[in-house]
């Protein structure tokens, strides 16, 4: 993560004049109906806070069987289920694992929710049960990371184009969120973090993405990656950011942040409202569970810094087969992660989507017979007797 450097949010309050609930993002990025409040913030301390060291939880919900068409309200470019998956309804089981490293302070955040039906009145509305994850991997202390993990689930529920038109309605809660953290007197305006979230209706899932955290689907045994890791030296970052004035220095943002979007780091902005090449906007990536979606991994960046994607995924496929425990096998990958040398905190979850173990891949044995000719026969006798 950035130089210098599970937990179900709570329903609290927000910090007075936050936020409207029906605020929307305009084009430049500002917020409608919201006060533009630039004046410096006081600075909070910075972690600990006197966080576990290591933290995990389990937790599971089965979605009952509902057709994607019904789940189409909203989500755009989504493409029709065919008949062979139509019947395949997910079950949401989920595990996570949170670990300090070698790290001195722990400043990641995580969230799992199997059933927001449960965990938000405001979820009541919506056509089927729905599930949502979440990794904020803070720095410059732990403040932007609590709090985005606190808030950001209510921040797109109670957006106003929700549901009607929910990418839009992520996007706007991701803005939401860094303005929120430039606008609360009691954070600290030099704390940031990334944030990947994964919000499933039915069999619909959006993977929301700002920063290098990643979420990695496993596809029979297939690593399918979900998300972009957004690094300054990423060719398409870092046109976005020398287009808007930017630097790159050693793979540093201005040669300060390791990273080129994040929630908060309002000392590296401008005012709310205005371009500046660190991004708050997320990368959506949308897709259909079907049958052949075993999990997902969602973890930052201290797991893939040692470990691939498809290693993260057959990893934890082993895993699941030996005892069908997705907390077990996020504590195997942080494990491992350790075992390679992370000198990142380490954060990560993994989500299954059935209650059965994953099937084993047969490989076919080859069937075609092998022989040799009369000539190529008579050369090897001709060769091993010259040897004699």
């Amino acid at each position: 993560m950035a130089p210098g450097t599970g937990l179900v949010p709570q329903n609290g309050e927000l910090d007075e004049g936050i936020t409207e609930k029906n605020a929307s993002v305009t084009e430049n990025g500002s917020l409608e109906g919201e006060e533009l409040d630039d004046q410096s913030q006081s600075k909070a301390g910075k972690p600990p806070r006197n966080i576990p060291v290591m933290r995990h939880c389990i937790s599971q919900a089965i979605l009952a069987g509902t057709s994607g068409l019904e789940l189409h309200n909203g989500l755009v470019g989504q493409e029709p289920i065919s008949g062979e998956n139509s019947g395949f309804s997910p079950v949401f089981r989920s595990g996570s694992c949170s670990e300090k490293g070698p790290k001195q302070f722990m400043e990641d955040e995580f969230i799992c929710v199997d059933n927001l039906h449960k965990h938000l009145s405001a979820a009541s509305h919506l056509p089927s049960i729905g599930a949502f994850y979440g990794v904020f991997d803070g720095h410059g202390g732990i403040d932007a990371a609590s709090f985005t993990k606190e808030n950001i689930l209510n921040f797109i529920f109670e957006d106003s184009y929700f549901p009607s038109a929910i990418k839009r309605a992520i996007r706007n809660a991701f803005v939401k969120t860094d303005h929120a953290l430039a606008d609360a007197k009691s954070l600290d305006r030099s704390s940031g973090t990334t944030a990947l979230t994964a919000l499933i209706l039915g069999r619909t899932m959006l993977v929301a993405n700002a920063g290098d955290s990643r979420a990695v689907l496993g596809k029979r045994g297939r690593a399918v990656e979900l998300s972009t890791d957004h690094k300054p030296n990423c060719t398409s970052e870092r046109i976005r950011i020398e287009k808007l004035g930017g630097v790159i220095y050693d793979g540093y943002l201005n040669g300060q942040l390791s990273v080129s979007r994040s929630l908060g780091d309002w000392h590296l902005k401008g005012p709310k409202g205005s371009n500046f090449p660190l991004s708050s906007e997320p990368e959506l990536k949308e897709m259909i569970l079907t049958a052949e979606d075993e999990f997902l991994i969602i973890g930052c960046d201290g797991l893939w810094d040692v470990m691939s994607s498809q290693c993260a995924v057959t990893v934890t496929r082993k895993e699941i087969m030996l005892h069908n425990d997705p907390e077990k096998c996020s504590k195997e990958l942080v494990r491992e992660a350790l075992k390679r040398n992370s000198c990142d905190n380490l954060t990560v979850l993994v989500v299954c989507f059935s209650p059965d173990p994953p099937p084993r891949i047969e490989i076919p044995r080859m069937q075609r017979r092998r022989s040799i000719s009369a000539e190529g026969l008579d050369l090897l006798k001709g060769v091993l007797s010259s040897n004699v």
